[in-house]
């Protein structure tokens, strides 16, 4: 029989607690103590980890951990805040979280872990930061349209250039990164007209699943999956919730051009709309449609078949 540790992680330390233990550890968040944590929760016959998102904290210490052979999972704290609740926990120190943590880990359905390579975390990076480039460009654009003085528009002005070309020139390095990671895989989803670099890539790095799981999965993963809403006699409508946002943000913008240029989803999304669906809902399904092909594609290894009307 194997126990369960939690892991309540902050910027400097990492406070750790064993579902079977009356007490835990605190140690510091950095790589050269790491080995000790190791040993100690194989001391324990620790054999599931888990640990909360935040911000990137966690990373170091979680691959650390997948590389030692544990189970690990790592949450959106909205779920452990949500157990707190069940477990009618109203107290808050970083034991406490640890201990809940813990508590959780014996009972949480546990997802096929994954370990991501070092060139795949190198293209989620380099696609993040586009994307920070991106936003910050569109917020000094607005900002320049509205700017009360005339004195500021040349300083906003000159950091839309320099972000503009900040952006193309780590383009390059994401069309770099990916053909490093996977050049067949990028091929074929460029191939699909309406998906780009940038799509492809996004894709690549928030879906590494992609190709390597079922339809009901990948649309889970991407948070487009439709869900019952029903009890008793009851029938709600269904609804999309959860799933990896930054994966349904690209999805969403891609497949608007997909709409354009493929007849076979322009009719489509076109019939849902004739039907009385709102724009929104008849996109998701539209979305739900490309990532299953796509997931298709990549599993088979066959090249986009586009449709007739």
């Amino acid at each position: 029989m194997f126990s369960y540790a939690g892991i309540d992680v902050s910027k400097d330390s990492l406070e750790v607690q064993v579902n079977l233990l009356e007490a835990g550890i605190r140690c510091p968040n950095a790589e050269g103590d790491f080995p000790g944590l190791i040993g100690w929760l194989m001391l324990h016959q620790v054999g599931r980890v888990l640990l909360e998102a935040t911000g990137g904290y966690e990373r170091k210490v979680m691959k650390a951990l997948q590389a030692a052979g544990f189970d690990v999972i790592r949450i959106n704290p909205c779920r452990a805040k949500n157990f707190a609740k069940a477990m009618g926990q109203q107290a808050k120190t970083d034991p406490i979280d640890a201990r809940l943590l813990a508590q959780f880990a014996a009972v949480i359905k546990s997802p096929d872990s994954r370990v991501t390579s070092a060139e795949q975390d190198n293209l989620r990076a380099l696609v993040q930061q586009r994307e920070h480039f991106v936003q910050q460009m569109d917020d000094d654009r607005r900002r320049l349209k509205t700017a009360s003085s005339e004195a500021v528009k040349p300083a906003l002005q000159s950091h839309i250039s320099y972000l503009y070309k900040a952006v193309k020139s780590i383009e390059k390095l994401i069309d770099q990164s990916v053909q490093a990671l996977d050049r067949e895989r990028m091929s074929h989803l460029c191939s699909v007209k309406g998906i780009g670099l940038v799509t492809a890539a996004s894709l690549m790095a928030y879906l590494p699943e992609l190709g390597e799981v079922g339809r009901h999965q990948i649309a889970a993963l991407a948070g487009i999956a439709p869900y019952n809403d029903d009890s008793g006699q009851h029938k709600g409508k269904r609804h999309i919730g959860g799933g990896r946002f930054a994966a349904r943000r690209s999805l969403y913008m891609a497949c608007w051009s997909v709409i354009r240029f493929q007849p076979d989803f322009n009719a489509r999304y076109k019939a849902l709309r004739e039907k009385g669906k709102c724009a929104k809902v008849a996109l998701i399904a539209c979305m739900r449609v490309l990532l299953v092909r796509l997931n298709a594609m990549i599993r088979d290894g066959s090249d986009w078949k586009g449709r007739a009307a």
